[in-house]
């Protein structure tokens, strides 16, 4: 009888066996047998069924409406029909979005008729002789940029212009070069216009020179190239498909290749993945077996080999091809998986690797799953943008009705555009120029905050979308945690280790070990290992001891940790210089990849994993490594014929033992995300780790509370499939969600609608096994199909995607590089410090840029009231009430500084704000900047521009020059006025502000003879004039906001109080 092989001497044995075997999940270790009769004949019946019903699944919608859930649940033909949205069509979809529709599908065809997209197939690639490729393949360049030398200018222009306030502005200002137009000096119009536009190309040239130097840098790094005539230095942009490429420790491999060679004796390397998939471990990668075996570097060019490579895809975690060596007899036919790729963007972290090049530039996995950032718009820049638009139609309708009134008499289309240049004030200018230095003000205001250190605002074009976010979409590791494993527990079944206790298991493997000594000592005769001789003993009931020596002997053996020496000697060794290397304990670390976690979670949180073991003989693991390597030869459904292969051997295994490990929390993870959803913003975890994970973090971190029941989304590969299952889930309520990628990608294939309906009516939602394309795909469906802000939180490359896809994205810097908090609008150290960005600097960014944009509006709209009146009293002239200077001064030095102080305004406390996150919902409704608040603004700007134009006409004796003096001083003292109206918490340079502003105005009344009569102006007769209609004007709108304080305060003075 031949002996049974333990189990750890095969997996030491074979590298290729694979890692399930004994790490195996719960459900693999039962040692379910092989299925029953019935089973077996049941599945294909199943399975044609759901085909059939399949085609009738069309007119079975899902069941959106609580009246059919008494139906029988198995039967989803008899379901009611869902409600079904009524497409608008005609001249209604036309004007309600269809035109811009259109047009955006018409410049679509174009660009694709223009830049038809090459397919992409799979390729033949000899080792070392790029010129074999039959079809040219990407450079091997990154380019980020969003322009180039030609279109920088074009480019930026149309951004700027594509609005309808800068448009608007552009034509008014163009409209002063036509003689019989001109209203004013041409600097009135064009000095506004051109800092606005010499800013945002200054800040544009500067973003854009910056990402040309980052792609410089990585496409100019030297990489050693192997060719016949020996080693040569060669840039990364030059390099092609078939190069053999070389490249060091700590270098950045440049470009996806097939791992042919390395230093290491073990013919492995470990590469770090964090800037790819977010994952700060090691990943194990072995190089090609023929290959390595090679006696030296330059037989790879004595071989006539090739790589067959897949189409390149998207799919970082799988890849499929083959090595072929044609000049041996027979030919060697070795298959390749994702551990003999090396990925663009990975860096290698042990050894010298040599690799060959088989996708380049825009084909390489990095670049496959990053999407282009956009130019990110505020919610209120949209919204004023809509506000301009009705105040150009209400610009419009009050010029026409000046014409009507003047009769059209003589050129009445002459009159009419010097009245809309007249009424153009009704839009300001300055509007554009005091929010983007408001929006500077606000970025930096964030970044001095003390309880937020090391915060960084990258763009500063959008922080009032911290005010107005709704969903907030997050990663999970490096995250919310710290991805540092800590071990906690190790349980055997009846007994259980925790951290207090390991001094026990260090004492029984002691007395194991000095056991199995004695015995060994004692049986002087056998040559052979004593394990060897108590595999062959019959089974008894084994003692803690010896079950605490095999769980620990298991652990320890059958993993993906490898020491890893660092070379202490000089820099210059050769590439096999590492067997010369010290290995004592000093100069040792550690590195693992994440072992398989298993589907049973503890309570407490933790990282399950069950070990189990089975003893093979000879014969079973020759049988077992034959049908193996065949599966790994398909061409096609390797992964599951693998599958299928590993699933025969995990059966009638033997548990050994079950270990807990602990992903530490970032500090105040729970309390932040708590504040998070009591401040109305429902959060979804979107992470690329296994769903037990995802589970147990979103447990862990209060994400889902404990007594909220969460519902798993079972595995669905077909439409009738997810349809039972979506039904399924829409009978729960108010449960979280957790659902796996592939699932996803099914429901969203043929259900869109429905199951983002349902998803957004979860307290929160994990999607687990997410790519870093599918993150940004979720997060545009939010966008599309709710309308709401969205936000992005991510560490790693693979969030990148998400974060510039997001109306607002945040980078976190971490362990996983700084690729996304360079990426991301806003970068923070640390996850507790977004609540107070979002609740503190969101809210206070929002509602002052509220304030602010409706009085500059407010200003421009009182002057244009009294320009309306005027003309009216003077026979409809469209001749302009003040000229020149007035105009200027008006909009700058004289009431510039006062509401521009308005972004130091604060209607609640930072601690009031943080300690009631509850009133951070009524921002999202948008009620700050609304159209009720616009329009009270309106009937405030007529109310007073007409009390100011009306009493200066009354008062005024014998010159006209006297109603210029007494509205135009009236008109900027109540502009100062009603800054002071609306402020709600005063800080001490708002004051400075007033009292500067109205200083300059008293000053600058002696140099204005031009416009002023001086020597009225000194009289007391002008002051009291002045001081009744600016006390007209004012005081009734100060005793309402008092009754309206008195009888319907808002809530946050409730609390002040």
């Amino acid at each position: 009888m031949r002996a049974r092989t333990p189990p750890c001497a095969v997996l030491r044995g074979r590298r290729s066996f694979p890692r399930r075997a004994v790490t195996s999940p719960v459900a693999d270790a039962r040692g379910a047998g092989p299925p029953n009769a019935t089973a077996s004949h049941s599945r294909p019946r199943r399975r044609y069924q759901l085909e059939d019903e399949s085609a009738h699944l069309d007119e079975m919608p899902l069941m959106m409406s609580e009246e059919g859930f008494e139906n029988d649940e198995s039967d989803y033909h008899k379901l009611p029909r869902a409600r079904i949205m009524r497409r608008k069509r005609g001249l209604e979809w036309f004007v309600c979005g269809g035109w811009k529709f259109l047009c955006t599908s018409c410049c679509d065809w174009l660009i694709n008729i223009c830049q038809r997209k090459r397919e992409l197939k799979a390729r033949t690639v000899w080792l070392g002789y790029p010129e074999k490729c039959e079809e040219k393949h990407p450079r091997n360049s990154i380019k980020n940029q969003k322009y180039n030398v030609f279109t920088f200018i074009p480019g930026v222009l149309y951004e700027q212009f594509k609005f309808f306030l800068n448009l608007y502005f552009l034509v008014v200002s163009c409209s002063q070069f036509v003689p019989a137009l001109k209203i004013g000096y041409l600097y009135t119009y064009w000095a506004p216009l051109g800092f606005v536009l010499a800013v945002t190309i200054m800040r544009e040239a500067t973003d854009e020179f910056r990402r040309f130097q980052r792609d410089k840098e990585v496409n100019s790094q030297l990489y050693s190239k192997l060719t016949v005539r020996g080693k040569m230095q060669v840039k990364s942009s030059d390099i092609q498909v078939g190069d053999l490429i070389i490249v060091e420790k700590n270098q950045r491999i440049p470009s996806d290749m097939v791992f042919l060679r390395t230093s290491e004796k073990a013919g492995s390397c470990f590469i770090r993945t964090d800037q790819l998939d977010g994952e700060t471990d090691w990943k194990l990668r072995v190089a090609v077996s023929c290959t390595q075996r090679l006696p030296a570097l330059g037989d790879l060019f004595s071989i006539n080999a090739y790589v067959y490579a897949q189409k390149p895809q998207l799919d970082i975690h799988s890849f499929e091809g083959t090595f072929t060596r044609e000049d041996s007899d027979p030919p060697i036919h070795e298959s390749l998986s994702i551990e003999n790729t090396l990925w663009a963007s990975t860096v290698v972290a042990s050894g010298t690797v040599i690799g060959v090049v088989i996708y380049t530039g825009k084909e390489t996995r990095s670049v496959m799953n990053t999407s282009n950032p956009k130019n990110k718009v505020g919610l209120l820049d949209l919204e004023l943008n809509q506000l301009t638009k009705a105040l150009f139609l209400a610009l419009v309708a009050l010029s026409v009705v000046m014409v009507t009134l003047q009769g059209f008499s003589g050129p009445w289309y002459r009159s009419l555009f010097r009245f809309l240049l007249l009424f153009s004030y009704i839009i300001p200018i300055s509007l554009r120029v005091n929010l983007d230095m408001g929006k500077a003000a606000y970025g930096w205001m964030i970044m001095k905050d003390e309880n937020i250190p090391g915060t960084v605002v990258r763009t500063s074009t959008i922080p009032e979308e911290l005010g107005r976010l709704v969903y907030l979409l997050t990663d999970k590791t490096g995250t919310l945690t710290r991805n540092e494993m800590v071990f906690k527990r190790l349980h055997l079944g009846t007994v259980s280790y925790g951290t207090d206790t390991m001094d026990e298991i260090q004492n029984h493997l002691v007395n194991s070990y000095s056991q199995t000594q004695s015995q060994a000592s004692g049986n002087n005769a056998s040559s052979a290992p004593p394990r060897k001789a108590q595999s062959s003993a019959p089974k008894v009931r084994k003692s803690v001891s010896s079950r605490v020596h095999e769980a620990v002997k298991a652990v320890a053996l059958c993993h993906n940790v490898t020491p890893v020496y660092e070379a202490r000697g000089a820099a210059g060794e050769t590439e096999f210089a590492e067997a010369d290397q010290d290995f004592s304990d000093d100069n040792r670390t550690y590195q693992a990849s994440s072992p398989d976690e298993c589907g049973n979670m503890a309570r407490e949180g933790l990282r399950t994993l069950v070990v189990a073991k089975r003893a093979l003989t000879e014969e079973q693991y020759q049988d077992f490594e034959n049908r193996y390597n065949q599966a790994k030869l398909s061409i096609h459904d390797r992964t599951l014929k693998v599958a299928a292969v590993v699933e025969s051997l995990e059966r009638e295994m033997e548990l050994l033992c079950l270990t807990g490990v602990e992903d530490q929390l970032q500090a105040d993870v729970r309390p932040t995300l708590e504040m998070l959803r009591n401040a109305g913003i429902k959060i979804w975890m979107l992470t690329g780790d296994k769903l037990e994970t995802a589970t147990c973090i979103a447990k862990s971190s209060h994400l889902v509370s404990r007594t909220q029941d969460t519902h798993v989304f079972r595995p669905v590969t077909s439409r009738g499939e997810a349809h039972l299952e979506l039904n399924a889930f829409r009978r729960k309520h108010d449960c979280a969600l957790v659902i796996s990628g592939d699932s996803l990608e099914v429901c969203l294939k043929y259900y869109e609608h429905e199951f983002v309906e349902l998803a957004c009516q979860c307290p929160a939602v994990v999607c687990c096994r997410c790519a870093p394309t599918q993150k940004a795909h979720i997060v545009k469906l939010l966008q599309q199909h709710t309308g709401r802000r969205t936000c992005a939180i991510g560490d790693g490359g693979n969030d990148v995607s998400m974060i510039q896809a997001a109306d607002c994205g945040i980078g976190i810097e971490g362990k996983e590089g700084r690729q996304a908090s360079l990426a991301a609008d806003f970068s923070v150290p640390q996850f507790k410090h977004i609540g107070r960005l979002l609740m503190v600097h969101g809210r206070s960014s929002y509602k002052r840029s509220a304030a602010l944009s409706q009085f500059v509006m407010h200003r421009g709209l009182i002057i244009s009231t009294m320009q309306a009146v005027f003309s009216s009293v003077f026979y409809f002239a469209s001749v302009p009430l003040y000229q020149g200077f007035l105009m200027v001064g008006y909009a700058t030095v004289y009431t510039m500084f006062p509401v521009f102080s308005l972004v130091l305004d604060q209607d609640v406390k930072p601690e009031m704000a943080m300690l009631y996150p509850e009133l951070y919902k009524d921002l999202t409704k948008g009620r700050s900047l609304s159209c009720k608040t616009f329009l009270v603004w309106v009937l405030i700007s007529i109310y007073q521009g007409g009390v100011l134009m009306s009493g200066a006409l009354v008062l005024f004796e014998s010159e006209f020059v006297h109603v210029v003096a007494i509205s135009f001083t009236a008109l900027v003292l109540t502009e100062l006025l009603m800054v002071a109206l609306t402020v709600r918490t005063w800080h001490w340079l708002m004051a400075v502000a007033e009292l500067l502003s109205l200083g300059c105005y008293v000053a600058s009344l002696a140099f204005l003879n031009k416009y002023f009569d001086v020597a009225f102006i000194t009289t007391v007769t002008f002051v009291w004039k002045v001081s009744a209609v600016t006390a007209v004007s004012c005081l009734p709108l100060y005793v309402l906001k008092s009754l309206k304080r008195k009888l319907s305060p808002p809530s946050y003075s409730k609390l002040s109080s």
